[in-house]
């Protein structure tokens, strides 16, 4: 039994309709369903002989799923691989490469920067664009949509240049088209199955999305028409879609294609009409069911283009384009050794996974071949000249002074720098440790013989001693910081403190007053000589006395 599966999210009339019509065909042996997905191993087929894509343009799984069963033989509707590279743009240049006119188009670079870029990410753009070029070669009114997507979304008419400008901003990271408008007289929306099945729709792009499908347009000559079901089998044979719509705005009888990349177009009943919508089911449930008989197991049941397999062709015939008809072993089908129908989820080797039979080997390889062996039979002659090549072996020892450019290797002398690491010298800043002599300061202590207190004053100085409390930066040392804790004995040094109370004492120098025993002398005084004498005493005792008042007002 041949499997039929319909992958698709959002939309519900076709998807059922489709199935309900391949079923209700009764073909032997064949039978459609919903995709039913439970896990996806790696190179292992699916249960589908066929599978009609309708989503996986909106979710990356499905597009990693529909590649696997590719690989795994399944027909997929469209190519997953193609269509995962195509996009309008390129659709422009390939229509313009086939004959099928085109409007004049650009690109645009994206408002915003994408993601994890600056400014440096682009240099190679010439900054500011030139934007009179580009509005020269388009003119306006213009259309801007994106280069790749579909339904209507983000697309602007133009008609001035700081539109563009005001509408660019809104497009945040979008890669955007620049199109001229074709100002139309028929406007024409097609439906193309199986690349040659053709249905031609008359269309208004400019009413609302539910009106656009003209259900009693006037006439159109059958002249027209041909043109314009030529160039839609033009394009999708040369893009190799199996469903695809594509549009045409006819200008002074010139259909241009403007929009034919949609592999999943709109086939929704309550948008395309009830006739439109009963082709579409029909012709979609033949051209499965034709693929289903025509499915071989073991191969890639894939459609590719034209462009694709021209250019296979070329490669195996060394030439840009074929000289014959492109054969199986050239085409872009590959074999695969059979997968068994009951695989499990770890086939054995060689099942279910791919074994190309066609390798792309350009003749110009082989003839690359011919030609290195033709430079090996050459070879010998510079075999008979290898003595003369010594000489420039000698030169190369002239080659040896670049070798001297590792001087800059010298540079490693910065790390020489680490001498600075002999900077621990001032570890030997330590000396400074040394500055316990001030713990021999005590001899400030004998200092009291000259009583003058002032020493004490001096003393404040051992104040300053905290300097060795700086000494903490050595206590990051621990070693040296012990010393340091030595340093408490300039705490000590208020004992000097209280000795200046035991300075009391020279108050008891008053028993220099005492000294007035000399004035006792006066009993002597009888003698006139000692008289005369004491008047020098009493100048000393005067100046004695005025000296310890003195004194006692600097004791005061």
């Amino acid at each position: 039994m041949k499997k039929i599966g319909i992958l698709f999210g959002q939309e519900n009339s076709f998807p059922q309709a489709f199935i309900d019509r391949v079923n209700e065909k009764k073909v032997n042996g064949i039978i459609a369903e919903p995709v039913s997905i439970d896990n996806v191993m790696q190179a292992v087929p699916t249960e589908y002989a066929v599978i009609i894509d309708r989503i996986s343009q909106d979710v990356p799984f499905y597009r990693a799923y529909l590649k696997n069963a590719a690989i795994g033989g399944a027909a997929v509707i469209n190519n997953p691989f193609w269509w995962s590279a195509d996009e309008k743009f390129f659709n422009n240049a390939l229509a313009v490469n086939v004959g099928v006119a085109v409007p004049k188009t650009v690109i645009l670079p994206s408002h915003s920067r994408p993601d994890d870029t600056n400014e440096n990410s682009f240099r190679n753009l010439k900054f500011p664009f030139d934007w009179d070029g580009i509005f020269k070669y388009i003119g306006f009114p213009a259309y801007m949509k994106p280069h790749s997507g579909g339904g209507w979304k983000s697309v602007y008419r133009l008609e001035r240049a700081d539109e563009l400008f005001a509408r660019h901003s809104e497009t945040g990271q979008l890669v955007m088209m620049l199109q001229e408008e074709i100002q139309f007289t028929e406007y024409f929306r097609c439906y193309c199955l199986g690349g040659d099945n053709v249905h031609i729709m008359q269309y208004e792009p400019r009413n609302p999305h539910h009106l656009r499908y003209v259900t009693e347009g006037g006439p159109v000559s059958k002249a027209l028409l041909d043109k314009v079901r030529a160039g839609v089998i033009k394009l999708n044979k040369a893009l190799g879609y199996d469903f695809n719509t594509v549009e045409f705005a006819v200008r002074d009888g010139i259909p241009y294609a403007i929009d034919f990349c949609n592999p999943a177009p709109d086939a929704d009943v309550n948008s395309v009409g009830q006739s439109n919508f009963d082709w579409i089911v029909e012709n979609a449930a033949n051209m499965a069911i034709s693929r289903a008989k025509a499915h071989k197991d073991g191969k890639m049941n894939l459609t590719w283009g034209t462009f694709i397999t021209r250019q296979m062709g070329a490669v195996k015939s060394g030439s840009t384009e074929p000289k014959k008809p492109l054969t199986k072993s050239t085409t872009i089908t590959t074999s695969m050794t059979p997968a068994s129908s009951s695989m499990s989820a770890s086939p054995k080797k060689g099942r279910g996974r791919p074994k190309l039979s066609f390798t792309a080997t350009p003749t110009e390889a082989p003839k690359a071949k011919a030609a290195a062996a033709t430079k090996a039979v050459a070879a010998p002659k510079p075999k008979a000249k290898p003595k003369a090549a010594p000489k420039p072996k000698a030169k190369p020892k002239a080659a040896p002074k670049p070798k001297a450019t590792p001087k800059p290797k010298a540079a490693p002398k910065p790390k020489a720098a680490p001498k600075p690491k002999a900077s621990p010298k001032p570890k030997a800043s330590p000396k400074p440790k040394a500055a316990p002599k001030p713990k021999a300061s005590p001899k400030p202590k004998a200092a009291p013989k000259p009583k003058a207190t002032p020493k004490p004053k001096a003393a404040p100085k051992p104040k300053a001693t905290p300097k060795p409390k700086a000494a903490p930066k050595p206590k990051t040392k621990p070693k040296a910081a012990p010393k340091p804790k030595a340093a408490p004995k300039p705490k000590a040094t208020p004992k000097p403190k209280a000795k200046p109370k035991a300075a009391p004492k020279p108050k008891a120098s008053p028993k220099p007053k005492a000294a007035p025993k000399p004035k006792a002398a006066p009993k002597k005084a009888a003698p006139a000589k000692p008289k005369a004498a004491p008047k020098p005493k009493a100048a000393a005792t005067t100046k004695a006395t005025t000296a310890p008042a003195a004194a006692d007002k600097a004791k005061s």
